[in-house]
């Protein structure tokens, strides 16, 4: 394991890194033989934790998440719009994780979201740049769905999170700078939209002045800007927040030959079956986060007191490392056993509340996701609501001195 974390095999073989460290769980239980009962009664709260979050991912993750619509943008970039209840939170700084089963079932992603809880209570979307071969494959999935005579070819997600901090650090300051570079814009874009949807329908929002400034490689990612609609979000945006956005394109001395041609990005609309991410998440409802955990926590002591009372007592058992295995088993079943008692009921009260749920951001998600919506102009960027707030600068890098 300490090999497999040095930096040139952590970079270049990551899913070797990945896997030899999942060899974790049988270092906990080795521990527990080794040092019996009471010496890994010292770490074991931390552990059972671990352990309690570990259970809550995977229960979350077993469930199908329908994709609502991805798209295949000309600069290489997918945009997926996932759906969600509208009982699962989440603010623009949230993050997921992402396992595509057509694709692999044991490869899960980190992707930032790039949209807002504002933009609507049952879906949320990401932006995923096409970087090797897990985004090239899934690239070319969305490509073979835009095709009739493919059009059989699905994509079934399952979802991790949202995580990230609940607190909205970007909504606790005046003046916010936000640097990006290519991709890295995808949580400012969130950031971006939940601000505009804050002024205008007069919600607590204390920035006044933003900058944000964005290095890309080339032009051919600046309509990534315009999957946000600021006039539509907020009418007339510039005269209620002072926006700047300073963009950089490094690799290009000046505007594309190619500037004003339409690019059109290849679209999917999946059909809508119900499958939404699962709440059950640990920033999600409080109160039965809670629960989970407390419940958990006492059936662990009630077994742990039960089996010293009808069996190590009375048949006198000491050996050290039978003791630590008895001990890590308790902690396991008290999470499996009364832990799942809890999800369950967390599942069913959610499945009961939402029942009545109506997906009206559903059909709107629909309606924009034909070839149309993909259909984007570079010269839009100086000619849309961006031209007041935007400079582009062509073969510079950023200066922060």
């Amino acid at each position: 394991m300490w090999v497999t974390s040095l930096h040139p095999v952590r970079k270049d073989y990551f899913e070797l890194f990945f896997y030899t460290h999942q060899l974790y769980v049988v270092f906990i239980v080795f521990l527990a033989l080794h040092v019996g009962d009471f010496v890994f009664s010292i770490v074991a709260g931390s552990i059972f934790i671990f352990m309690l979050d570990r259970f809550l991912r995977f229960c979350q993750s077993r469930t199908k998440v329908d994709v609502l619509s991805a798209k295949c943008l000309p600069c290489g970039t997918v945009e997926l719009v996932l759906s969600k209840p509208r009982s699962l939170q989440y603010n623009a700084l949230s993050f997921i994780f992402l396992q595509v089963r057509e694709l692999s079932w044991l490869q899960w992603h980190p992707f930032s979201v790039s949209s807002s809880p504002l933009d609507g209570k049952h879906h949320l979307a990401i932006l995923i740049k096409v970087l090797g071969g897990w985004t090239a494959r899934l690239r070319d999935s969305i490509l073979s769905m835009s095709e009739p005579e493919l059009s059989k070819t699905t994509i079934t997600a399952s979802v991790e999170g949202p995580y990230g901090h609940e607190t909205p650090y970007h909504l606790m300051y005046e003046n916010l700078i936000l640097v990006a570079g290519g991709i890295g814009i995808s949580p400012f874009l969130a950031i971006l939209s939940d601000i505009l949807h804050r002024i205008n329908d007069g919600k607590p929002c204390l920035p006044r002045k933003i900058l944000v400034v964005w290095a890309v490689k080339k032009s051919d990612e600046l309509p990534l800007l315009s999957s946000i609609d600021m006039e539509s979000i907020c009418p007339f945006f510039s005269n209620k927040i002072n926006l700047e956005i300073d963009i950089y394109v490094t690799r290009e001395s000046g505007p594309s030959m190619e500037e004003g041609k339409v690019h059109v990005a290849s679209t999917s609309s999946c059909p809508f079956s119900g499958c939404s991410m699962s709440p059950l998440v640990g920033t999600g409802n409080n109160v039965w986060s809670g629960l989970y955990v407390i419940i958990s926590t006492v059936g662990f002591i009630v077994l742990m007191t039960l089996l010293r009372i009808f069996y190590i007592k009375p048949y006198n058992v000491s050996t050290w490392w039978y003791l630590g295995l008895l001990f890590i088993a308790c902690m396991v079943t008290s999470v499996v056993i009364f832990g799942g008692l809890v999800i369950g009921l967390w599942h069913l009260w959610d499945k009961k509340a939402s029942a009545h749920d109506k997906y009206e951001d559903i059909d709107r998600i629909k309606v924009e996701s034909t070839p149309s919506y993909g259909t984007v102009e570079d010269k839009d960027l100086t000619q849309n609501n961006f031209e007041s707030s935007t400079i582009i600068q062509y073969g510079t890098r950023p200066d922060f001195k």
